[in-house]
């Protein structure tokens, strides 16, 4: 099995506007981060080589990453052992606090791509459920 995640934020401002440039002309290194990390498999992506242009869930302010992981520590290593902290921690600089579940995770059979039917999913079932076998977060991990 492998490890997928959904993360969404939703911008304090448009992503062209000049108080999210920080976050943006970062993108890129981030993700090239991502895809160089130990237990990367693959990560959603649109033409410009990130996943901005993506609005599944309606407001044209959140910004989605999915990726998927070979287990659950790589992805914790990428995400709280790299230069990705960094951003974690500026998060308020360019994010609002999100209303609902903004994070899930869950295991898929390997070579599956997750869609954003399954994400959505993941997410109600937190805000409904909180961490089950379904759908966790690293709080609590199944």
């Amino acid at each position: 099995m492998h490890l997928a995640q959904i993360n969404i934020g939703r911008l304090l401002a448009p992503i062209d506007d000049p108080q999210i440039a920080d976050f943006k002309n970062n993108l890129d290194a981030i993700n090239e981060l991502a895809e160089r990390s130990p237990g990367f498999v693959w990560r959603l992506k649109g033409d410009n080589n990130n996943a901005t242009d993506y609005h599944p869930f309606g407001n044209e302010l959140d910004i989605v990453n999915m990726s998927v992981w070979e287990s659950i520590d790589a992805l914790r290593a990428f995400a709280f052992q790299t230069e990705h902290m960094t951003f974690v921690k500026r998060r308020r600089e360019w994010f609002e606090k999100f209303p609902s579940a903004y994070m899930a995770l869950w295991w898929i059979p390997e070579g599956h791509t997750p869609t954003f039917e399954e994400a959505h999913e993941r997410l109600r079932s937190l805000d409904e459920h909180g961490d089950t076998e379904f759908a966790f977060t690293f709080r609590k991990i199944f």
